[in-house]
């Protein structure tokens, strides 16, 4: 009779956490979905909304490591100077997979349609839920 208490009690524990892993893929999405708006509408300061604003964010990519909010979004500011730098941006998500509790990572491709010439890469980026809010902590794109 214990070990089927037992085995109930893991049952609904490990139901729970498939629910709220659900919840939270649908929430970093949607997460995703609207820095593609941002990115589209050249809004670079909202696109960095889905980013923690923190000076121990980490931003890595072929021309080094990039640490903190707003040198991040300086970066962005530099390397897509208008428009047609930024075009039109679109995602792949290829995994999504908790790290541990209130953190995954997410594995992608994105696209970038431009006037200047195309660009495609892939990415990796970490969120971690602060205050209540998905968050972007650190970001991996080539």
């Amino acid at each position: 009779m214990r070990a089927l208490f037992l085995l109930i009690c893991l049952m609904g524990y490990l139901s729970g956490n498939t629910q709220n892993s659900k919840h939270d893929v649908k929430a970093i999405k949607t997460v995703l979905e609207k820095q593609i708006m941002a990115w589209n509408n050249y809004d670079l300061e909202e696109f960095m909304g889905s980013y923690w604003k923190s000076d121990s964010l980490k931003f890595y990519s072929p021309n080094g490591i990039t640490l903190g909010w707003k040198n991040t979004l300086i970066r962005y500011k530099k390397g897509y100077p208008s428009k047609a730098h930024t075009g039109t941006l679109s995602f792949k998500i290829n995994s999504i997979s908790p790290i541990e509790d209130k953190s995954y990572f997410v594995l992608g491709e994105f696209f970038l349609k431009r006037e200047v010439g195309d660009a495609n890469g892939i990415f990796m980026i970490i969120l971690k839920k602060i205050d209540g809010e998905w968050k972007i902590i650190a970001d991996t794109s080539c």
